[in-house]
């Protein structure tokens, strides 16, 4: 079934329906009548909501059931949309994007562009969201974990000039249990906010993303992707990060022990990040592109890593409550690391208090200092097993940005390309 709403907002005035293909309501704001998509008899009925304007947007949302598509027409909505409890289901989600992929709508101001509270199986693709006061996306659990946002799909979605200062965030997910995000472009979130912000999210994909900011902010403040809270099981794969805050992926963080998901127990361990990986990104940039913080276990590998402004990981303890288990559990290895000297701080690995450095581990990383290779071995806190220092890597433009490695260079085994 296929609906349009255009200048819709006083009800049901907009709408064109269609049963079994016979249609059923007209309307002056209806525009044109699309081919009926019906499922089998068995299924949801399939239906497509076509809109122009930020009233047709609130129309279709409202009617929205399992198998809804809704559909934006090119052009700019004024942002602002809060929307509560969206159900669609495995084989038939709910999905709000735009009409025309090849030019897409533009959701423009307000405190969120869109947010949505305890949506379930729903997908928001081909996208624009642009000068959002607060988060360009917000997804959340309404404030309450038992009722979690479930199955979310972000696709093609274009993030930018959020805030532009404080902890404004392009991404802001909290509570969120099975989630993607692929192919989107997020850029100039808040100065000390993150590209992609998760509090206790799980069980999540973050794949084929650029996330880029400006040197400045990457020299200072705010990260690139960030799962804190309580985030667990969240891989972060084959993504850009150009200046993406001064770190990069901050694994962990600092978390208000009141915003926990699920909440905390008392006489359990806790930690802030549990079991993510991240894997065959490049990185460009940023103070640290890699940071360890209050985690219990995480996984960088195959990942390549050019000019960091400090150092290339942190191993950090922000959160020290009673229950919070010591940094410790991570690895390091297969990555590619070129670095200057002059941009290059103790050894290149920062080691904070209250950390079980000792634990992690690193193997097979391969170390250049483009200046100086006699200056390529870092100070790592354990010895390392199988690293090569000082070979050259042979990247194959660096100054059209390609950090792919040339045919030629020994490094091909590790890095982002070598991910396998």
């Amino acid at each position: 079934m296929s609906l349009t709403f255009d200048n819709c907002g006083s009800g049901l005035a907009g709408w064109l329906g269609i049963w079994m293909g016979t249609a059923v309501a007209a309307s002056a704001f209806a525009e044109e009548l699309l081919q009926p998509d019906l499922a089998p008899p068995t299924g949801p009925t399939r239906q497509t909501f076509v809109v122009r304007d930020a009233g047709g947007v609130r129309e279709a949302m409202g009617r929205a059931r399992p198998g809804t598509t809704i559909l934006l027409r090119p052009g700019r909505y004024p942002g602002g949309f809060h929307f509560r409890g969206l159900q669609g289901t495995a084989e038939a989600p709910v999905v709000l994007g735009g009409l025309d992929p090849e030019d897409p709508p533009v959701i423009e101001g307000g405190a969120n562009g869109i947010h949505l509270s305890e949506p379930v199986h729903v997908e928001l693709r081909d996208l624009v969201f642009r000068e959002a006061s607060g988060n360009g996306l917000n997804i959340d659990d309404g404030g309450t974990f038992e009722t979690p946002a479930r199955n979310v799909v972000l696709r093609r979605l274009r993030v930018e000039d959020v805030g532009p200062t404080g902890n404004r965030d392009g991404i802001k997910l909290s509570g969120v249990v099975g989630f993607l995000v692929e192919a989107c472009v997020i850029q100039h979130w808040g100065s000390g906010g993150s590209g992609i912000d998760m509090v206790g999210c799980h069980d999540g994909l973050i794949v084929g993303n650029v996330l880029r900011h400006t040197e400045a902010v990457a020299a200072s403040n705010g990260s690139g992707v960030q799962a804190k809270g309580g985030t667990s099981g969240v891989t972060v794969r084959r993504n850009r990060f150009e200046h993406a805050g001064a770190r990069a992926v901050n694994i962990g963080g600092s978390t208000g022990l009141e915003f926990f998901r699920p909440p905390l127990v008392h006489g359990t361990e806790h930690w802030e990040a549990r079991n993510i990986r991240v894997e065959g990104n490049t990185f460009i940039g940023s103070s640290s592109p890699i940071a360890f913080v209050g985690v219990d276990g995480a996984e960088v590998r195959f990942n390549t890593i050019y000019r960091p402004q400090r150092w290339a990981i942190r191993i950090l303890q922000e959160t020290t409550a009673p229950g919070f288990v010591a940094c410790r559990g991570g690895r390091f290895t297969d990555n590619l690391v070129a670095f200057h000297s002059a941009s290059w701080s103790g050894g290149g690995v920062n080691v904070g208090s209250n950390t079980a450095p000792g634990t992690f581990l690193f193997a097979r990383n391969w170390w250049h200092c483009m200046d100086d290779p006699a200056r390529s071995r870092p100070t790592l806190p354990v010895p390392e097993t199988d690293g090569i220092y000082g070979t050259p890597l042979e990247f194959r433009d660096v100054g059209a940005g390609d950090l792919r490695l040339a045919g030629s260079s020994p490094a091909r085994v590790a890095g982002a390309e070598a991910l396998p």
